[in-house]
This record gives structure tokens, C-alpha cells and sequence, in this order.
């Protein structure tokens, strides 16, 4: 399982030099990205690189995972209830069900609420720093965190599990 960590840079040439950093010590480069304040100029950076400013994703797998299983026991309750007649494919199709309502439900709140490291380091970014978020094995990331520092990062106190992993 990856997990999050996130670094703070002064500008965008230190924060280029610990993506350098970070990809040498062998971090892949779909498990970086950044977090800046929208004004604060960052079109020199590769688009994939730009952390969205929302939970979309994440709210949306919860939601999958959550009406999933939501569906899935109503349907096996169901089944157990002779009268209903549901047989073993009303069962999928109370699973497919529950996981697409929840999925879309869980996305439109997480598309409205900003993400946890816009949360957390709200006060990083509104000072103008920039953020690098990387996810990856936590043995990786501890040992690429002295390179880091060296390139000019701060680590921040976020290690949490990454929600798409």
C-alpha cells in the first residue's frame, strides 16, 4: 500500500529540484504532483503534475466501494426473503446498482470539498509555497527524504494512506 507524503518548497525552482530529487531516489513519476496556490505560476510544470483541487476521485471510490456493499447485502437479504423472488442475478444487479448510485453520490459531495493536503496545509499554501506530494512505499519515501531535504524540501506532518492505491 503507497502512502502520501507531502514536502514544502519556497518557489518553483526548488520545487523542479526535489521532483529531480525525488525521481533519482526512485519515485515514480505518476506518483508526483503539486499543490500551489492558483495564482502562483506554475505552467512551467507538467499538467499531470498538478494535484486537483478537490476529493472527486477518492470521495467517488468510497462511494463505489460503500454502495457496493450496500447492494450487495440488500440483494442477499432479499434473496433470503422467498416471497421477493430475487435470484442470485437480482443479487449483481442490486451490487451494480448500490455501487454506480453510490459511487455518483460520493463524487458530487467529494467534487465540492477540497482535498486533505488542501486542508491540512491551507496555511502552506496561502503563504505561497508550494507543495510537493509524493505517494509511494513508505521504505521508498523515507529513504528519499534526506535527498529532499538536501534539494531544498521541508517535510511536512502528513503520512497518510494513499486512497487509490
Amino acid at each position: 500500500m503507497k502512502t502520501r507524503h507531502v514536502f514544502s518548497t519556497p518557489d518553483t525552482a526548488t520545487a523542479r529540484t526535489v521532483m529531480q530529487a525525488a525521481r533519482a531516489a526512485g519515485v515514480a513519476e505518476d506518483d508526483i504532483s503539486l499543490v500551489a496556490r492558483s495564482d502562483i505560476e506554475l505552467e512551467a510544470m507538467p499538467e499531470q503534475h498538478k494535484e486537483a483541487a478537490s476529493d472527486f476521485f477518492p470521495a467517488a471510490l468510497r462511494g463505489v466501494i460503500g454502495g457496493g456493499a450496500t447492494g450487495l447485502l440488500a440483494g442477499l437479504v432479499a434473496v433470503a426473503i422467498p416471497p421477493l423472488g430475487i435470484t442470485l442475478a437480482g443479487v449483481a444487479g442490486l451490487t451494480i446498482a448500490g455501487a454506480l448510485t453510490g459511487g455518483w453520490a460520493s463524487a458530487l459531495v467529494g467534487a465540492s470539498v477540497p482535498d486533505p493536503v488542501r486542508r491540512k496545509f491551507e496555511g502552506e499554501i496561502e503563504a505561497g509555497r508550494i507543495l510537493v506530494v509524493l505517494d509511494g512505499d513508505a521504505e521508498l519515501l523515507r529513504r528519499a527524504e534526506p535527498a529532499l531535504v538536501r534539494a531544498g524540501a521541508t517535510p511536512l506532518p502528513f503520512d497518510e494512506p494513499t486512497a487509490l492505491t
